[in-house]
């Protein structure tokens, strides 16, 4: 064996334009091989019988043998021709088109398929299990390819889609609480233009191109849903905690320091610290708070 037959680039199979013609020329020609068998029908009594029946037989032949070569042609269509088991080319010209009758003729449509791939569980990151689904719009770009080089090539694209999907799933993590990494919750388009590279890399093989992807469904198993639902909701409140009390230092801070400039009132450090708790409370507590007014001294 070679070097050049054991690399498999080189064996990949490439499209060619088929000699064809146009269907309306030959259909002329049927035409008139048809009218010429009628006007052999119409001489049977002024010619030899002999004569006459060649004369038949032959635009008979004539008109089935264009007949037999017929073949249509739609918008985002393409025909690929074999002789005998050998790649003749592609016909991608609309319309009424015209070849060899011996010629097989296979039709493969080179129209946008849109396909939603079935919900599979994945591992991310982190080893969590999610479930995954993605919408990928595909179609062919070699027809030669597509037939020849893959056993079914819309088997063929079901199956890379997944496999796709996986490998994408497994490169990041569902969710990052603290916002630092690239996550397939939190960053959409761009998970989503690695999962197109990542399917056009390996549809490349079959002459499948990839015009647009994106996932469908995002979300945990159901075996752990629970567990992080409860843990999204710890990290809300965590961070909804701190927004607050931050937010109460500051209003505690200016409400001292606004005393104190307008001298409103003298604290010591202990009525200080007392009123400090006292506010904290007012602001950070969950309930409506029930004011205490004293009528008496500010220290009894």
């Amino acid at each position: 064996m070679t070097t050049d037959r054991m690399n498999p680039a080189l064996d990949q199979s490439r499209e060619t334009g088929a000699r064809t013609v146009s269907g309306y020329g030959m259909l002329l020609v049927a035409l008139l091989a048809l009218v010429a068998g009628a006007a052999g029908i119409s001489r049977i009594d002024i010619l030899a019988d002999a004569l006459v029946v060649s004369w038949m037989l032959v635009a008979s032949f004539v008109f089935l043998f264009v007949l037999a070569g017929f073949y249509l042609l739609q918008p985002n269509q393409g025909v690929v021709i074999t002789l005998f088991g050998d790649y003749r080319g592609t016909d991608r010209k609309a319309g009424l088109r015209w070849t060899w009758p011996w010629m097989i003729k296979k039709k493969v449509s080179l129209r946008a398929n849109n396909i939603i791939s079935e919900r599979i569980k994945v591992n991310d990151l982190r080893g969590n299990p999610i479930e995954m689904a993605a919408q990928v719009v595909w179609r062919v770009t070699d027809t030669a390819q597509a037939l020849f080089d893959v056993d079914d090539y819309k088997a063929f694209v079901n199956v890379q889609i997944e496999a796709a999907v996986r490998t994408i799933g497994s490169r990041y993590p569902y969710d990052d609480f603290e916002h630092q990494e690239v996550t397939l919750r939190g960053n959409h388009e761009q998970v989503g233009s690695e999962l197109r590279a990542e399917l056009i890399a390996r549809l490349t093989v079959a002459g499948i191109t990839v015009d647009e992807c994106g996932f469908t469904h995002l979300a945990y198993a159901q075996e752990i849903a629970g567990a992080m639902l409860r843990r999204q909701q710890a990290q809300a409140v965590v961070a909804a905690r701190q927004t607050l009390v931050e937010g109460a230092v500051g209003m505690v801070e200016m409400a001292l320091d606004q005393l104190s400039a307008k001298n409103v009132v003298e604290l010591d450090d202990e009525r200080r610290a007392a009123m400090v708790s006292n506010l904290m409370v007012v602001l950070c507590g969950e309930r409506d708070t029930q004011p205490v007014v004293n009528a008496g001294s500010l220290y009894q």
